[in-house]
Order: C-alpha cells, then structure tokens, then sequence
C-alpha cells in the first residue's frame, strides 16, 4: 500500500513562494509510474500541475504551471517537491499529490492520493 504525505502548504502574500512537499512513507518500491502533483481551487475542478517518474526523473509540467511551478524528486527521501514561485491570489486552494496514475500524468486519475496541503495567497 503506497501512502502519501503532503507537507509545506501555508500562507503567504502574492508574489511569494512556497515548496511542498510530497512523501512516500510507504510502499515506494510499489509505484509503478509517476508521483503527480495537483490542486483543486473552489468552484473549479481538480487540476493537475506536474508530474514526475521517479525512476528516470522525466517530467509533464502543465501550460498553466510553467514558467513558476517547478518539480523535483529526492530520491534518498521518497519525497517529491513542488516549488511555486511568484504566486498569485488564485493560486489559493488544496494541494495533492498522487501516485501510480491510471493514464496520463496530468488527469486526475490516479490510484494512491495524499490528504492535501492548503495553500492560501493573499493580496
């Protein structure tokens, strides 16, 4: 069984930037593919950001992420890290990471997800 742990979410004013993490503590050796990151801002679906495999470290960034989200993996600590920079107000909302994903990396049809780590960006 693969679980996950997000950590790192938090407030911060615009313009500023947060690194969450993400950590295997459990079943590491069980994931078959990737290690995706997620949001879901309300009112809106849930949207995938990046997503990395941690066996070649190949990554799928989103259009909407690019140019200020960056994905990065620590293999020695099962963790991956999604590093945001230069945030913005509608940047607020709940943070997921996800493993094992059914299809492509970016949909939000993964088999193992974390509990979520909010993110909140004032003005």
């Amino acid at each position: 069984q693969v679980q996950l742990v997000e950590s790192g979410g938090g407030s911060v004013q615009a313009g500023g930037s947060l690194r969450l993490s993400c950590k295997v503590i459990s079943g590491y050796d069980d994931i078959s593919n990737c290690i995706g990151w997620f949001r879901q801002i309300p009112g809106r679906e849930r949207e995938g950001l990046a997503a990395i495999y941690p066996g070649t470290g190949s990554t799928y960034v989103a259009d909407s992420a690019m140019g200020r989200f960056t994905i990065s993996q620590d293999n020695a600590e099962n963790t991956v890290y999604l590093l945001m920079n230069n945030l913005k107000p509608e940047d607020t909302g709940m943070y997921y990471c996800a493993a094992d994903a059914y299809r492509h990396p970016l949909y939000d049809e993964y088999k193992y997800w974390g509990q979520g780590t909010q993110v909140t960006v004032s003005s």
